[in-house]
């Protein structure tokens, strides 16, 4: 199995992605020195703690149930504090867990572009998380992507299994050190959320200015399952790529991804998220939210119906803060059969003159009245998220809040 993953991505090794700039991967370096292990978060510096914390990693570990902590290359802390639930080091896994490597490079294909074969072909780490059949895990999981050296290729493959009947919250944080100016992340993550499982997953990126970000990720969804993806990215980053597939073959499954994005001068975000309904009965909904004050956003969405009475709806809404931002809206709808309900809705302009000047007549400055405008147009209505979830989506968008304003 591994020797036709390897032979597969050797072959793509110079294959462009479809979207997006491309990145020279030779210019990054490969090799960088082992972190040591901790024993507890509390262990990391203040400044990585709060760096971490900004993304909704906390070393306290206040309504946690479990944690992952990578800094470069290197594992250095894992813990599990709630039963039904267990993560570790993916390479550990996979000596203790033969049959994982079913798993490996199932739902995203090694070949897919030069970052995926730069993942099959080199030394990898991150995580792999579980939850048991039947587990209902009650506070989430909390995992960081720390890079903490400059100018280095951060080479991560998760895994993530909801076995059938379990319900797991996974906030994962990615960012950098803050002597870190350029860097490049690439990572391959693989969801199977099994029949009737719930898996909510919020990510939140505070990389560095100069950083690329390069995410390959795929869902496989079984029989009355739910998966929710949210995405926040409120603070500088050069440049970042990722177009996360669902792939839903299960009867009644759910998706929703919900990507709420701020693009400063500079940078360059090309992202999206598509929905493949193939199985009778599911559900879709992919929202976005995107503000650029100077910096190029495409925001790209396609949902295939390829299965009756399934009902799907996609949304693009995009916000422009100043002269030089773009924001490209690409949805995309594919019905293949009677009986679906596909829909989208894509909108791309400024704030309406008329709503500042409604707000000042009431006596607020204009600077303020911009920035409530805004942060009603990123308050995305999260269905079913849970309390801790929220309150971090929300701390994120306000951290990004004080750059943008």
């Amino acid at each position: 199995m591994y020797e036709e993953i390897i032979k597969r991505a050797e072959a793509a090794r110079d294959k462009k992605a479809a979207y997006g700039n491309d990145i020279d991967l030779d210019s990054f370096q490969k090799e960088v020195p082992p972190r040591e292990m901790i024993t507890s978060l509390s262990e990391l510096s203040e400044g990585i703690q709060q760096r971490a914390l900004n993304t909704g990693v906390d070393a306290t570990m206040k309504e946690r149930s479990a944690s992952f902590f990578q800094m470069d290359q290197s594992v250095i802390h894992t813990m599990t504090m709630s039963e039904g639930v267990e993560v570790m080091d993916i390479n550990a896994a996979m000596k203790k867990y033969d049959w994982l490597k079913d798993y490996f490079f199932k739902l995203v294909q090694p070949d897919q572009d030069k970052y995926t074969a730069y993942n099959a072909t080199h030394p990898f780490n991150g995580y792999f998380i579980r939850t048991l059949p039947g587990a209902k895990v009650t506070f989430p999981l909390q995992a960081c992507m720390y890079i903490g050296k400059e100018g280095m290729i951060q080479n991560v493959h998760n895994i993530l299994i909801a076995e059938e009947g379990s319900e797991l919250h996974v906030i994962t944080g990615c960012t950098t050190d803050t002597h870190v100016m350029r860097g490049l992340h690439i990572g391959v993550t693989e969801f199977f959320v099994k029949d009737n499982a719930k898996l909510t997953y919020t990510m939140v990126h505070n990389w560095g200015e100069s950083v690329a970000v390069r995410p390959r990720s795929a869902t496989s969804l079984g029989k009355n399952a739910v998966f929710m993806s949210n995405y926040v990215s409120m603070t500088p980053v050069q440049d970042v790529q990722m177009y996360p597939s669902c792939y839903m073959e299960g009867e009644n499954g759910i998706a929703r991804f919900n990507t709420v994005v701020y693009a400063p001068p500079g940078s360059h975000l090309d992202l999206g998220s598509k929905a493949l309904l193939k199985a009778k009965g599911c559900k879709a909904e992919l929202i976005a939210r995107t503000i650029t004050k100077g910096g190029y956003i495409a925001s790209r969405g396609i949902i295939q119906g390829d299965a009756p009475g399934i009902k799907a709806h996609l949304e693009c809404r995009g916000l422009l803060l100043s002269e030089g931002g773009v924001i490209y809206a690409v949805p995309e709808l594919l019905g293949s059969i009677p009986g679906v309900d596909l829909s989208h809705e894509a909108a791309v302009g400024k704030i309406a003159e008329e709503e500042i000047n409604y707000l000042m007549a009431r006596g607020v400055d204009a600077d303020t009245a911009t920035a409530l405008i805004v942060r009603g147009f990123l308050d995305v209505d999260i269905t079913g998220l849970p309390a801790q979830l929220h309150e971090q989506i929300k701390k994120a968008i306000e951290l990004g809040e004080k750059s943008m304003m």
